[in-house]
C-alpha cells in the first residue's frame, strides 16, 4: 500500500476547492488523467470516497470534507516550515523576481504589492500579449510567477513545479461609444450589438474565441470582427468612433465610451494566479496569491456597475476573499 504524500494532499484540497477534478489538475500542472489517478490512490490509501460527481461539479463527501480540511493544516504547517527553512538560508539580494503578465488593470498595484512581501533584489516585469505565450515563459522558467486569464486548449498543457489558482471569475462587460442609445440602459442584451462592427484582439490572441463565437450564436448572430487591435487606447478610440468591443469588468468609462454589463453574463473569464515551486517565490504561493487578491480588489471602485456585480456574486470571488481575511489577521 503506498503511503499518503503532501502531493496527495494538495490534490484533495485543489478538487475541493476548485469543484472540479480537471481546473484542478490545470492548477497543479497535471493533466486530467493524471489528477483522476492521484485521487484515486488517495481514496484506496484512505479506505472512502472523498468526493461525488454532482450536475455543479465534484462536491466532497462527509469523510472528503474531514479530509480536506486536515490536508489544508498539514499543508500550511509544511509551507510555514519550508518558509522558515529557506528564510534562514536564503539570500534575499541573490537575484530578481520576474513577474509575467498579460494586460490588466491591476497588474501595477500586484507588482508593488509583491515588493512589500517577497524578498529580492528586484522585481521585473514581463508582459505578453496572450496568455499562452505568458504559459510558456512559466513553464520555461524565464518568469517565476504570473496573471493571466484562463484560455481555450490549457487543460491539455503539462505543467510541473507550477501552482495554478482561480483568483476571480470575471464576467466581461461590453464597450460602447457614449452617445450610443444602448448606453443609457443598465444592462446591454448581447444580441443588441448583432448589427455592429466589433474591436477584437487579432485571432491568435483571443483566448475564449470558441466561448465568444458561442455567445454570439446563441444570441442569434455571428460578431463582425472589423478591427483587429492588441493595444487598448487604440481599441477605446475605435469604440468611441463607433465600433464595441467586449472589456475587461473594471474597466472605466470616460473618454467617449461607455462600459456596461451583459444581461445574463453570458461571458465570464477566469483569471488566474500561477506561481512556479522554485525560484524566489518558492513556498509562498499563498502570499503571491493574496498580493494579487489586494491588487484586484483596489480596482473595483473603478467601475461602480461591476462593483454591484461583484456584492451580487460572492460565488465568483469566494477564494480571494478568504485570502484577503487570512492576509489581514
Amino acid at each position: 500500500m503506498p503511503d499518503l504524500e503532501l502531493r496527495h494532499l494538495r490534490a484533495v484540497c485543489a478538487i475541493a476547492e476548485e469543484g472540479s477534478v480537471t481546473k484542478a489538475a490545470t492548477r497543479l500542472g497535471l493533466t486530467q488523467p493524471a489528477m483522476s489517478a492521484q485521487l484515486r490512490t488517495v481514496e484506496r490509501i484512505i479506505g472512502g470516497q472523498l468526493f461525488e460527481r454532482t450536475s455543479g461539479g465534484s462536491v466532497p463527501t462527509d469523510l472528503g470534507r474531514q479530509v480536506v480540511g486536515t490536508a489544508r493544516l498539514v499543508l500550511d504547517e509544511v509551507g510555514q516550515l519550508l518558509s522558515s527553512a529557506r528564510e534562514r538560508t536564503r539570500d534575499p539580494a541573490r537575484g530578481p523576481l520576474i513577474v509575467g503578465g498579460v494586460p490588466l488593470l491591476f497588474f501595477g498595484t500586484f507588482v508593488e504589492e509583491l515588493r512589500k512581501v517577497i524578498p529580492c533584489s528586484e522585481v521585473r516585469s514581463e508582459i505578453t500579449s496572450g496568455s499562452s505565450e505568458l504559459l510558456e515563459l512559466l513553464a520555461a522558467g524565464q518568469v517565476q510567477l504570473a496573471v493571466f486569464d484562463r484560455f481555450e486548449g490549457m487543460e491539455q498543457r503539462e505543467l510541473r513545479g507550477i501552482e495554478v489558482r482561480t483568483l476571480v471569475t470575471e464576467p466581461q462587460f461590453v464597450a460602447l461609444p457614449d452617445w450610443d442609445p444602448l448606453g443609457e440602459q443598465e444592462e446591454v442584451d448581447l444580441a443588441q450589438l448583432a448589427d455592429r462592427d466589433w474591436v477584437a484582439p487579432p485571432a491568435e490572441q483571443i483566448g475564449q474565441r470558441v466561448q465568444i463565437f458561442q455567445a454570439c450564436a446563441d444570441a442569434g448572430f455571428t460578431p463582425r470582427l472589423a478591427h483587429h487591435v492588441n493595444e487598448a487606447g487604440t481599441a477605446r478610440t475605435l469604440v468611441a468612433g463607433g465600433a464595441v468591443s467586449f472589456a475587461a469588468a473594471p474597466s472605466r468609462s470616460g473618454d467617449g465610451i461607455v462600459i456596461r454589463p451583459l444581461r445574463g453574463a453570458p461571458l465570464k473569464t477566469d483569471l488566474l494566479v500561477a506561481t512556479r515551486r522554485e525560484g524566489p517565490a518558492a513556498g509562498r504561493a499563498h502570499d503571491v496569491f493574496a498580493c494579487a487578491a489586494r491588487a484586484y480588489r483596489s480596482i473595483l471602485p473603478r467601475n461602480p456597475g461591476y462593483a454591484r456585480w461583484w456584492e451580487e456574486h460572492p460565488e465568483a470571488h469566494a477564494d480571494l476573499d478568504a485570502a484577503l481575511v487570512v492576509s489581514s489577521r
